[in-house]
């Protein structure tokens, strides 16, 4: 599924037998009149980003034994974190003043996951992204990351971080306070915690899962995955840090990216998203163990769930039984990313608020040590 925001760029991609499942085909098309877009138009916009999502199907699933995993209702997540590409067009749209902090100066500074500059002043402040672009943004805080959801909910406008930007959508923000719930209306938001479980680890018995319908590993197994810069063969690796002899083989040799057990202060140790090409879930999502921590909606105790591991933890962080949280306020860490999910996929005729316009779809068919 794509789901395209913006002036001009309003479309959801559906598999083509319409049946719920990982996509292997997918079809998209303009859902909007042209009065309606017109309508959506009139504030300015920013040059609109298409967020690619994959669906989750099988609703009514049950809870892993770890209690999670459930959902009641087919949904989308994004297929891929949230890119620097991505964070970047957001920063220029409505972070010229950032009176919310929504860049972090490590972004570029910190040469393990530098990816992007902030020049100017406040008033005036431009962004522009270093390198690789497809890389996911880290240094986000629970919060940026609400009011990206909430930026994307808005249909993407230019403006201060205020209502109707980035404070109001699918969270009512008050500055960077309280444990805010999504308030069931913004299109695009953070996972729960079981959204996210589920998009990582389930896949039906009867689809050829695991026998409980859970797997212990986001890439399809309970094997241990392989620790690697990237693979277009290794269906089960991703960007975490293992050592395991032979050393510099290639594979499993401490951090992914450097091949080394020895962190360098001048190593970038970011993977672009989908680097692992083979190693997707069941449902299609990529880097849900390793790459960056994820942020969910999940309330735990003062603080917001995580899940997933990091490019610099090991193995043991990317299982299903590993849960952890930090406070929402907390970004300095180079390990904190997220990707975004979207309300349950429209059926025929279903309405969506968007931007404050009336959207219209329709279906064919029904840790290693750090330094």
């Amino acid at each position: 599924m794509l789901l395209g925001v913006g002036c001009g760029v309003f479309f959801f991609g559906l598999d083509s037998s319409g049946e719920a499942g990982p996509l292997t085909a997918m079809k998209t098309k303009p859902v909007l009149s042209t009065s309606i877009l017109a309508m959506l138009c009139t504030a300015a916009t920013a040059s609109a980003l298409t967020m690619e999502t994959v669906t989750i199907g099988n609703p009514g699933n049950p809870n892993d034994s770890t209690g999670y995993g459930a959902v009641a209702t087919t949904y989308a997540i994004g297929k891929y974190e949230v890119t620097l590409n991505q964070y970047r067009e957001f920063l220029a749209a409505v972070a010229v003043t950032d009176t919310y902090g929504l860049y972090n100066a490590s972004m570029g500074t910190d040469l393990a996951i530098r990816g992007i500059t902030q020049t100017g002043s406040p008033g005036s402040y431009a962004y522009a992204v270093i390198g690789d672009g497809t890389r996911p943004v880290t240094y986000v805080s629970w919060y940026d990351a609400a009011r990206f959801s909430n930026w994307l909910s808005n249909g993407q406008p230019t403006g201060l971080q205020t209502v109707g930007t980035t404070e109001t959508g699918s969270y009512t923000l008050t500055a960077n306070t309280g444990l805010i719930s999504y308030n069931g209306t913004g299109l695009y938001r953070l996972p729960s915690e079981s959204e996210w479980y589920k998009a990582a680890y389930y896949q039906p018995a009867a689809a050829g899962g695991d026998t409980d319908g859970y797997w212990l590993y986001p890439t399809g197994t309970n094997a241990i995955p392989n620790s690697r810069n990237g693979s277009v063969s290794d269906a089960n690796s991703g960007n975490f840090y293992r050592s395991v002899a032979p050393a510099a083989d290639g594979v499993n040799d401490g951090y992914a990216v450097s091949g080394s057990t020895s962190y360098s202060s001048g190593q970038n140790y970011l993977t672009p998203v989908g680097a692992f090409t083979q190693a997707d879930s069941y449902y299609g999502t990529f880097d849900q163990g390793g790459n960056l921590w994820e942020w969910n909606d999940a309330i735990i105790s003062s603080s917001r769930g995580l899940r997933g591991g990091s490019w610099y933890t090991v193995e043991a962080n990317l299982l299903s039984s590993a849960r952890f949280s930090f406070v929402p306020t907390n970004e300095n860490d180079y390990g904190l990313g997220f990707r975004i999910a979207t309300v349950p996929e429209p059926t025929v005729s279903v309405s969506l608020i968007l931007a404050g316009g009336l959207l219209l779809s329709r279906r064919k068919r029904p840790c290693a040590p750090q330094p």
